[in-house]
């Protein structure tokens, strides 16, 4: 007679200590020993269960017992309805409005267009100074400012909108919970609220303007777009995404494009090979947004009965965290995951989720990425690390680099 091995519980209170600080640090760490032992263990801190491999992390997003979720510190950010937490015929309404513009083949008209000309009058501000911060004059003004314009938000400067998501950032990621599972620093949302005041004093105008007026920028066709004649959608119900959108949509190129540097600056002659061959541009993008992904543990999902996975039990109405930059460091799929290597076996990796609420723009934040270096790389092609300054980066929810000093010979 064979007997069924007894489940064993893995001892898993050292994730008592585990701090929002030391995730936002440097969530590494904790989630390779999370891989190891749990892949899905109830993280204190998070008042969530949290998903940390590739496999798990799939399961999750694709599995038709789980729908979507957002965060409490997403939802308390956000609002409702924000298109990554929300389901059925409201989801579908949702995608269907900013879907469009995010097609590839009409990403393809209008892409280089927009953000070539961005990059280039960027990279003439310093290009001539044999030094720059590469985050703040460069990737992040080039993803702002190419979204903003998309949405229509052409007279709002590069420095607003980075300071609008770097507000929006800290809020959506002020995760933490107590015992009770109330936010422990509930006035960390404060800042956030009023990026959203500020927000919606520049664009209700607009949207009083295209309610009237239809134009041709994102935020109208979301206004207009699939309704019926005479009818727009209530700015209430856009507002959300919205935010979203300058949140997640606007930093995510940008930190991609500052990963991928940073990755390439660790490996010299990666680096020389990419600047003599800009087709090996959108590989080096790639293993970027694999090696560091800019929405590193944004998004979630939650239970619609119970299930079983991972050797866990999750009664109806659990919510998961999917770590898809933990499941982009697994060993089992990759060898040395956190080196940074434009020759790796190329395999689909989690950046942009899985799933129906995978990321609507990847196609769009690609073309970002890849005409920003390929701008960067024909205007200064001997970039190099200002090896004087450290890199650091930051983040649970969101990651990035923080700055990136470089020199260059004029």
């Amino acid at each position: 007679m064979t007997t069924t091995p007894e489940r064993t519980t893995p001892d898993l209170t050292w994730l008592d200590d585990v701090t929002m600080t030391e995730l936002e640090r440097n969530p590494y760490p904790v989630y390779e020993r999370l891989r190891a032992e749990a892949p899905l263990a109830f993280v204190p801190v998070l008042g969530a269960y949290v998903a940390s491999t590739p496999e798990v992390c799939r399961e999750v997003a694709t599995s038709p017992s789980f729908e979507a979720v957002i965060t409490p510190a997403g939802g308390r950010t956000f609002g409702h309805p924000a298109i990554i937490g929300v389901n059925g015929e409201i989801h579908d309404d949702l995608r269907s409005m900013v879907e469009p513009a995010l097609q590839p083949v009409e990403v393809d008209r209008y892409v280089d267009e927009l953000v070539r000309p961005i990059a280039r009058q960027l990279l003439e501000q310093f290009e001539d100074d044999g030094r720059a911060e590469l985050v703040a004059q460069f990737c992040e003004p080039v993803s702002v400012r190419s979204l903003g314009n998309l949405l229509g938000l052409e007279d709002v400067p590069n420095d607003t909108l980075r300071d609008w998501f770097a507000r929006l950032n800290r809020s959506f990621t002020n995760a933490a919970v107590d015992e009770n599972g109330e936010f422990a620093n509930p006035e960390g949302f404060e800042d956030g609220d009023r990026a959203k005041a500020e927000i919606q004093a520049v664009v209700d105008p607009l949207i009083e303007k295209w309610t009237k007026e239809p134009g041709d920028s994102a935020i109208s066709h979301w206004l207009h777009d699939g309704m019926p004649e005479g009818q727009t959608r209530d700015r209430d119900y856009i507002y959300p995404t919205i935010y979203v959108y300058l949140l997640g949509a606007m930093q995510e190129p940008g930190h991609g494009i500052a990963s991928t540097l940073v990755g390439l600056f660790s490996r010299p002659e990666q680096l020389e090979e990419v600047v003599d061959d800009p087709t090996l541009v959108p590989r080096a993008v790639s293993e970027g947004m694999r090696w560091t992904s800019p929405i590193w543990s944004a998004t979630a999902r939650i239970t619609k009965e119970p299930v079983t996975l991972a050797g866990v039990d999750l009664p109806a109405g659990t919510p998961v965290m999917l770590s898809y930059g933990s499941a982009n460091h697994d060993t089992g799929d990759y060898d040395a995951p956190s080196t940074y290597d434009l020759h790796r076996p190329p395999l689909p990796h989690l950046a942009f989720g899985a799933g129906n609420h995978a990321c609507a723009g990847i196609y769009y934040a690609n073309h970002v990425m890849r005409i920003a270096l390929e701008e960067l790389f024909e205007a200064i092609p001997n970039l190099e690390r200002d090896t004087s300054e450290d890199v650091e980066f930051w983040g649970w929810g969101f990651r990035g680099p923080t700055s990136l000093h470089a020199t260059w010979e004029v």
